[in-house]
């Protein structure tokens, strides 16, 4: 099998070698993607080499992303510069409190929180940083809210280059920010939002030859394919009739399209899933884009307000690709409020699971589609939890203790708050306020 980096405008679809040092096309200015000239014949069985590698102590064979390499091969057929933390392997978790809350018969979340570093960048990030080493990079650089800062510290490390990050200023968990430090990034704190700052660091990787692993980066992409491979592999290839997802950077729902896809070409599914994406009403350019009848601008919100940290990005980069997927897939883009999504991260916690803030818009999402008629009742529906809960630990307390308030300063009401109580050291007063 061979690959090419493909312009993704239609009007343009000029191909580049996979060694370019290159995120956009030079020709035009579009979004590259990876394209694998895959062998339909060989193919046939992969599904049975994948499950066999379950079994395998291999190091590649072990990452729930390089499993599927055969879906990934953009190194001419060498896996010798990956660097694995054995990422992947995350977990479908049935979540009957949070269907019921929804409105549905069941819901199963895919919980990419259970990755090396916390979130679902880690699928992305080893692929990436794999195309930073066999370009011969040293330096490489990211504008983070958090997870991506996270996974790229690890993996580069990991890799021996010299990870440096971009954050905006006091707009960051620390639960992100400890994990960029602990795994030895540089970390500059910008006083600007993310696109600002990744528009800046455009320019420095360019001017000081730093390899940038945004997702813009197409090999980014690549690797987030596996999270869709997986998760249908782990179904036995039965499709859902929805895969719900946050939305922020547009780049999981570019790379779970492009999975799909592939995955239909190559005839492991029958049909094609909905995509719901969903949005912070804060942070919701997307949202608005689906809805204008003009798409020739796109609506980017100059300051995107969010408590859910991980999607707060009002001028995402791989909208053109993520229209491509949502319309292909006949799905839908949708909004949650701040109370809808920190109300429905208390649920998901009430099903003993657990996720950051920008996760739980999945919820939030399926309760609105569904109270819509959008989403039906007894519809197969996986949702995506991109992140740990204890990515912003802040959050889950001031949320039960009603002290959450919204970026207007507006109080969120503690729906479904549990508040720690406070009790003297006395075995009576316990028991009489436990038997209460």
């Amino acid at each position: 099998m061979s690959a090419v980096l493909v312009c993704f405008e239609p009007s343009c679809r000029a191909t580049y070698s996979t060694s370019e040092v290159i995120y956009n096309c030079p020709k035009c200015g579009g979004l590259l993607e990876a394209q694998i000239d895959y062998d339909l014949e060989a193919a046939k069985q992969w599904k049975d080499v994948w499950r066999r590698r379950r079994m395998s102590n291999a190091p590649l064979d072990q990452s729930g992303v390089w499993r599927y390499r055969e879906m990934l091969d953009l190194f001419g057929g060498g896996f010798e510069n990956v660097v694995t933390l054995r990422e992947g392997n995350t977990p479908l978790l049935n979540a009957p409190k949070a269907a019921d809350y929804a409105g549905i018969d069941r819901l199963v979340f895919k919980h990419q929180g259970f990755n090396p570093t916390g979130s679902f960048k880690d699928n992305g990030m080893t692929c990436g940083v794999a195309q930073a080493v066999k370009l011969g990079m040293k330096r490489v650089a990211c504008v983070s809210t958090g997870n991506t800062s996270a996974s790229m510290a690890a993996y580069s490390s990991a890799a021996g280059l010299d990870p440096i990050i971009f954050i905006p200023n006091g707009n960051i968990s620390y639960g992100k920010l400890a994990q960029a430090l602990e795994y030895g990034a540089r970390t500059l704190q910008v006083e600007a939002n993310f696109d600002e700052i990744l528009a800046l660091v455009r320019v420095l990787a360019e001017r000081l030859g730093i390899y940038l692993l945004n997702s813009i980066n197409p090999f980014r992409i690549e690797g987030q394919k596996s999270i869709v491979i997986e998760m249908l592999d782990q179904r036995d290839w039965s499709v859902p009739d929805w895969i719900v997802l946050p939305g922020g950077n547009l780049g999981n729902t570019s790379a779970f399209g492009k999975a799909l896809r592939e995955l239909l070409t190559l005839g492991f599914i029958n049909k094609l899933p909905k995509l719901a994406v969903i949005q912070a009403a804060g942070s919701s350019p997307f949202y608005d884009y689906m809805r204008q009848q003009d798409r020739s601008q796109f609506p980017a919100v100059k300051k995107p307000e969010t408590l859910a940290t991980a999607i707060k990005i009002g001028d995402p980069v791989s909208y053109p690709k993520a229209l491509h997927e949502v319309t292909t897939t006949a799905g839908i883009v949708e909004k949650a409020t701040e109370q809808e999504i920190a109300d429905s991260k208390a649920i998901i916690g009430l099903c003993g699971i657990g996720s950051e803030p920008a996760s739980a818009a999945t919820l939030a999402g399926i309760k609105k589609l569904r109270a819509q008629g959008v989403i039906g009742a007894s519809d197969e529906v996986v949702a995506v939890l991109t992140g740990n809960v204890l990515k912003d630990p802040d959050y889950i307390y001031r949320y039960h203790t009603g002290q959450l308030d919204d970026p207007h300063g507006a109080r969120i009401v503690s729906t479904f708050g549990n508040r720690p109580i406070v009790t003297p050291n006395d075995a009576d007063h316990i028991a009489r306020l436990l038997g209460s």
